[in-house]
């Protein structure tokens, strides 16, 4: 899970700005990193060709708790349940966008043939 926090930080780092904290010391920050990435959720989305072009089709969203494969290996994880390809993780508290992380696993697509979650 080491590759969440320097995804988080800046989300975290932000939120105790907002309420007046300038420097937090790192158990406050510890313990806000691991409540919001309890609270998360992770869109997983796919680059595929389209008309000319490229688009992210939508193939899964996860609450975080129910993503701890995920996170301990996320390229594994993708190829496990969608093949090769260059995926998209997208993270959100509520509306609010936290995060974006790319991974490309090599190998031959399982995806193409999943509806598109219409994220």
């Amino acid at each position: 899970m080491e590759w969440l926090w320097p995804l988080f930080e800046p989300y975290v780092r932000k939120n105790f700005e907002r309420r007046g904290i300038e420097d937090p010391d790192m158990s406050d920050l510890d313990a806000a990193f691991l409540r919001l990435v309890g609270s998360s959720t992770v869109t997983i989305l796919v680059q595929e060709p389209w008309r000319g072009s490229v688009r992210f089709k939508g193939l899964d969203r996860l609450a975080a708790a129910e993503c701890m494969d995920l996170f301990r290996d996320p390229e594994g994880y993708l190829f496990g349940r969608f093949g090769g390809g260059k995926y998209k993780l997208n993270f959100h508290e509520g509306w609010n966008f936290v995060a974006t992380q790319n991974f490309k696993p090599e190998g031959e697509p399982k995806w193409t043939d999943l509806p598109d979650l219409g994220t």
